[in-house]
């Protein structure tokens, strides 16, 4: 029986069981697509990297003597669409069979379901075998229950991996250490040289030029730093672990002008395109802590692994739970514009122009960064969570929509009403100032609320409680807020409104 096998570009997974062994039969395709470049815009380096990842995996199949077919971006056979793509080659080979490993994204998923259903030929989808759990575990786990509480669900896969775990009982004491991952780094800790790949993808990013596809961001495409191999990501994690890893829980918060990545992985995008997967990761991280349990302490790793199999593996559930109606969630009823200088990183608030032109640069930020600093401003100026969502969609090299999504629009800006987060991650300066150096030399003053001076996000701050008071003073982990906004004078309060408004409307000039 002839097989057409589809590969889509985010299940690059050589260690899957499709490839044990190779069937002159069976033919696996990969495109490179409008469809997918368009949808959103993406930052250059995203589609460069997934591109250079593509082939370097549609290689490897080959050299491994499996039959491949490959749509490069401007191939004259390429409509750009995936399923028109799929019908050509179904009647120029005339498959038998269509095969198809299960996306991760929704709109991919009910694409191909849809198609398939309209084939007059057999059908069937393959798990990626990348996860630790399946798409529909969160939907048992969670039956029958208000609230969804990532907590519960990291002790048990922690429990049922057996995960840190001894004698049925956390290591170390402890389930979370997360009291102990918020040390603002000082210079004093030295970071290693990071690693650098040295990849030269000029000539898919000349490719890209020619397609005219609309990218954000900038690119040094002779020396692209992300791995697009499995061999490239296994050394990013063997640097990570050897380097990193000993200081990664300490400082996995903290934010410096002077520095990009400081002890963070930088594994994501390997591991969202699946060329590596949580399990190898965790595993090594574990095999590096088990030989060198003397230096490298408890809550280094167990920072690193709750966000692999608690975040990442709660964040799939969630989305796969909650959609397609997700998507359209604004429980606070958000609706201004995304500010001008979010595409340009050009504003006097050092906190947002480090962060915002680290993502435009670098396809990059850790998750405090994109949390509290753009997200943290994003929620308190009321911007609508579809903006913000296509930005996060498109900024970051690691983003697609199953992790990117719930991530925004329920951690981020609490546009669910509370399903992922307890409650909305808004801050003050305070917070940014304890966490980083970026008030140090910043136009405003984080101890200021209304002056000309004074960071926006503290008159910002206030606004937000007293403009969601509907929505948010019945939360408990709110009420100590509120409580110390309602004890605030009439007067305060239309003074703290009047220079938030101030900011919002007058947004692009701060």
């Amino acid at each position: 029986m002839k097989k057409l096998r589809l590969i889509l570009g985010d299940q690059l997974n050589s260690k899957h069981s499709w490839f044990d062994k190779s069937c002159k039969d069976t033919i696996y395709c990969m495109f490179e697509m409008r469809q997918e470049t368009d949808y959103v815009t993406h930052h250059i380096q995203k589609v460069v990297g997934f591109f250079a990842a593509m082939r370097n995996f549609a290689e490897e199949l080959e050299t491994a003597d499996h039959r491949v077919i490959y749509y490069k971006i401007n191939d004259e056979k390429n409509v750009q669409n995936l399923t028109e793509n799929l019908k050509t080659l179904i009647k120029e080979y005339a498959i038998e069979k269509f095969e198809y490993l299960a996306p991760d994204e929704f709109r991919l998923d009910r694409q191909l379901s849809e198609f398939s259903s309209s084939l007059n030929i057999p059908n069937q989808v393959f798990s990626t075998e990348h996860f630790y759990t399946e798409r529909d575990d969160l939907k048992t786990v969670f039956k029958g229950k208000k609230q969804f509480l990532m907590e519960s669900f990291y002790r048990n896969m922690r429990k049922k991996h057996q995960i840190l775990i001894v004698n049925e009982q956390p290591e170390g004491g402890k389930w979370n250490f997360d009291a102990s991952n918020r040390k603002k780094w000082k210079g004093d800790v030295l970071i290693p040289t990071e690693i650098n790949f040295d990849n030269n993808l000029e000539n898919i990013l000349s490719e890209i030029k020619k397609a005219g596809i609309e990218t954000i961001g900038k690119i040094n495409a002779k020396y692209f730093e992300y791995p697009i191999s499995r061999k490239q990501a296994l050394e990013q994690l063997e640097y990570f672990c050897e380097n990193l890893l000993v200081h990664f829980g300490d400082y996995q918060d903290a934010m410096h002008t002077d520095k990009i990545y400081l002890f963070h992985s930088r594994i994501s995008f390997a591991m969202n395109t699946k060329m590596i997967s949580p399990k190898e990761i965790i595993n090594s991280v574990l095999e590096t802590y088990r030989k060198n349990i003397d230096q490298i302490n408890i809550s280094q790793v167990e920072g690193f692994i709750r966000q692999i199999l608690g975040w990442r593996e709660y964040m799939r559930g969630m989305y796969w739970m909650l959609m397609p109606n997700y998507k359209n969630e604004n429980f606070l009823n958000n609706n201004n514009k995304l500010p001008e200088f979010f595409w340009t990183g050009k504003t006097k608030m050092n906190c947002l122009k480090n962060a915002i032109q680290n993502s435009l640069n670098n396809g990059y930020a850790h998750h405090i960064q994109r949390l509290m600093i753009t997200g943290n401003f994003a929620l308190l100026t009321q911007i609508n969570p579809d903006e913000i969502d296509a930005w996060y969609l498109g900024i970051y090299v690691d983003a697609v929509e199953w992790v990117q999504l719930p991530n925004t629009r329920g951690m981020s800006q609490f546009a669910d009403g509370g399903k992922i987060a307890t409650k909305p991650y808004v801050s003050s300066g305070s917070y940014i100032g304890k966490m980083s150096n970026y008030c140090e030399s910043c136009t405003y003053k984080k101890t200021k609320k209304l002056e000309d001076d004074a960071c926006p996000f503290n008159s910002l701050y206030w606004n937000f409680l007293d403009e969601k008071q509907t929505e948010l003073s019945s939360n408990f982990r709110m009420k100590m807020m509120y409580s110390l906004l309602n004890k605030m004078s009439t007067e305060e309060r239309l003074k703290i409104k009047e220079k938030a408004n101030h900011i919002i409307e007058n947004i692009d000039a701060y």
